[in-house]
C-alpha cells in the first residue's frame, strides 16, 4: 500500500532519481541565459522538453529554488544600506569592511549568503545559481508563486511512445486572453 507516499519512483533508485532532478532543474535555469550564434543553445529561451511526470515533479523543486533567491534578494536589498561603492581590495574598502557599518553588512547580508549555499548544494553549478539569484529572483520579484508551468505536446516520443510536455517560466511568451465584447443590448418594445 502507498499511503501517504509522496513523489513518483519513475523506475529508478533514489540516488539516480535526485542526480536526475538535478540535471533538469540545472538544464531549465540555464536556458534562461541564451547566446546567439553559440552552438547547442535551446531554441527557446527558459523551456525544457521532457516527460509529463518529470515535469510534474521538477516543478516543485524548481518552484522552491525561485523562492528561496527571492528570498535573498529581499534581504540583500535590505543589507544594502550598510553597502559601500569602493571596489573589492581598495584602501577604502577594507576601512569600510573593518568598520561598523561592514559589520553590520555581513551579519545582514549571512543569511542571504546561506541561500545562496543551500541553492548550490541542490544544484551543484555555480552558472546555474548566478541565474537564479541574478536574473529570476528579480524577474520573479512581485509574483507570489506559480513561476513555471507544463504543457503537454501532442507528438508523443518516437521509441517508446512517452507523452512529452515543456516545463516553462512563466512570464515572457504568455498569451493574454482577449476581450469578448459585449453583446449589444437590445430594447425591447413594451406592448
Amino acid at each position: 500500500m502507498r499511503h501517504r507516499v509522496a513523489g513518483r519512483k519513475l523506475g529508478r533508485n533514489a540516488s539516480h532519481r535526485k542526480a536526475m532532478f538535478r540535471n533538469m532543474a540545472t538544464s531549465l535555469i540555464r536556458t534562461v541565459r541564451v547566446e546567439e550564434g553559440v552552438k547547442g543553445q535551446p531554441k527557446v529561451a527558459g523551456r525544457i522538453v521532457t516527460t509529463v511526470p518529470k515535469a510534474k515533479e521538477l516543478r516543485p523543486i524548481v518552484e522552491k529554488l525561485i523562492t528561496m533567491a527571492k528570498k535573498a534578494l529581499k534581504i540583500s536589498e535590505a543589507a544594502s544600506q550598510y553597502g559601500t561603492s569602493a571596489g573589492r581590495g581598495s584602501e577604502a574598502w577594507n576601512v569600510w569592511r573593518k568598520s561598523e557599518q561592514g559589520k553590520n553588512w555581513v551579519n545582514s547580508n549571512a543569511s542571504a549568503l546561506t541561500l545562496r549555499r543551500r541553492a548550490f548544494s541542490e544544484l551543484r553549478d555555480s552558472d546555474a545559481v548566478d541565474i537564479l539569484f541574478d536574473d529570476l529572483a528579480k524577474r520573479f520579484a512581485e509574483r507570489d508563486g506559480g513561476y513555471t508551468r507544463i504543457v503537454r505536446l501532442a507528438a508523443v516520443r518516437l521509441g517508446d511512445a512517452g507523452q512529452q510536455a515543456i516545463i516553462e517560466f512563466v512570464g515572457v511568451r504568455d498569451r493574454v486572453k482577449s476581450r469578448k465584447r459585449a453583446a449589444p443590448l437590445v430594447e425591447v418594445a413594451s406592448p
